[in-house]
């Protein structure tokens, strides 16, 4: 983990951040715990995992994304059986035809990359200058998540998405996260889209 990230993660809630996307690869369980058992539990209704799901019934976690091959490899029937249960699911998307498809079992889906990344190096955006979401694309709502920064957030509202997700943006210099989430949530507010985070890779 890193020095004092729990305190971060609280404080980027106390700050307004909707959802906190938990994944963390190269994590074993133990270190996930920890993790989760430092964030006061008034906040774990907003925690959404992308790994270790047997955790969610001890920590009363209930949201729970699919990556697109986890997605893939889960029948529509278990997914209405989740949602049946009270999850609420999400997912990852990285072509429009796909999104197209997605059953709407889904709260949300992130479409990415949007932008040129910034926590992955060579990881190329899709959006050029007139790249446009119809609704007819939108199965579901959709969240826009790489390269996302304060100086392109509102672009993602002018191409139609329904809110951004920020990782680099936030965990790149960890000791400036909570500022540097206060810029992006200024200008979110002010253009209406919903905010998440994505965890550091």
């Amino acid at each position: 983990m890193l020095p004092g990230e729990a305190t971060i993660i609280q404080q980027l809630f106390a700050e307004g951040l909707e959802y906190f996307h938990l994944r963390k690869p190269g994590a074993d369980e133990q270190a996930v715990r920890q993790l989760i058992e430092a964030i006061p539990a008034v906040y774990h209704n907003r925690i959404v995992m992308h790994g270790f799901f047997h955790l969610m019934e001890v920590y009363d976690i209930r949201r729970y994304h699919f990556r697109e091959e986890h997605r893939q490899a889960t029948a529509v029937e278990m997914l209405a059986e989740l949602k049946g249960k009270g999850y609420i699911l999400s997912t990852s998307v990285h072509d429009l035809t796909t999104l197209q498809q997605l059953p709407p079992l889904f709260a949300y889906t992130f479409f990415s990359p949007v932008f040129d990344s910034i926590s992955k190096q060579g990881y190329k955006g899709v959006a050029g200058d007139d790249f446009m979401l119809s609704n007819e694309c939108k199965s579901v709502p959709v969240i826009a998540l790489g390269g996302i920064d304060a100086g392109n957030i509102e672009q993602v509202a002018d191409m139609n998405f329904d809110g951004a997700a920020v990782l680099g943006a936030i965990w790149n210099e960890p000791a400036k996260a909570v500022d540097n989430f206060k810029i992006l949530k200024w200008y979110q507010d002010g253009i209406g889209l919903n905010n998440f985070i994505r965890y550091r890779r």
